[in-house]
């Protein structure tokens, strides 16, 4: 169903001007999108709706809330995005420990950890990104972390990096920011960082169906 990444050919670094990192979380730090796939696949059948893995792949990196909204205008559903979108991170939240780390990611969090300011931003919800990152282990690499909560306007608008940004106190522009998503490539782009997509570091891979 999903591809679990086992080992990468290339070693993922920084672009030598940037001054400051930032992260996204899911599926950047945390391989957490089975778990997110699983949990949106249960909630969903209830609504007849069919959550495939190329229906999901378009939503990556949109809130819960956005996601339910979004699959009202698809499907012609009337479901409530709080209340289904709080189920579905109630599900997700019961499958965390099933997550993974993106190795790479984390061996350059740890790299570079107390030498330049770092961040993460995410559209998940802040409790749930602090738990992920715990799960993970590298929660205490992180003082700043700017998730679904903090902006009114997600991914692809650009408001979430910039918040980091400014958290951080660096200007936009010598922030490199680290995604997977194509929402978050936009999103980084209208900031007017430097980015990285991740998954360019993982050509290699065997997929692992979870249940």
């Amino acid at each position: 169903m999903f591809n679990h990444f086992l080992y990468f050919v290339e070693v993922l670094d920084i672009n030598p001007a940037a001054r400051a990192l930032i992260f996204d979380l899911d599926g950047t730090i945390a391989d957490t999108m089975p778990v997110h796939f699983v949990a949106y696949q249960n909630i969903l059948k209830d609504f007849g709706i069919d959550f495939t893995p190329e229906l999901f792949s378009t939503l990556a990196g949109i809130p819960a809330v956005g996601t339910i909204r979004r699959l009202n205008e698809l499907f012609g559903t009337n479901m409530d995005p709080e209340t289904i979108g709080f189920l579905k991170e109630a599900e997700y939240e019961k499958k965390m420990q099933l997550m993974r780390p993106v190795e790479p990611v984390v061996r350059l969090i740890k790299k570079y950890h107390g030498k330049l300011p770092m961040s993460v931003g995410t559209g998940g919800y802040r409790r749930l990104a602090w738990k992920s990152l715990e799960i993970v282990g590298v929660d205490r690499y992180f003082d700043i972390l700017v998730a679904s909560e903090d902006v009114e306007r997600h991914k692809p608008h650009p408001e979430t990096f910039l918040k980091c940004a400014e958290k951080m106190g660096v200007d936009p522009r010598y922030c490199q920011v680290f995604e997977d998503s194509d929402l978050g490539m936009q999103a980084a782009a209208a900031a007017g960082m430097m980015a990285v997509n991740v998954t360019a570091y993982y050509p290699v891979s065997i997929g692992k169906e979870m249940a």
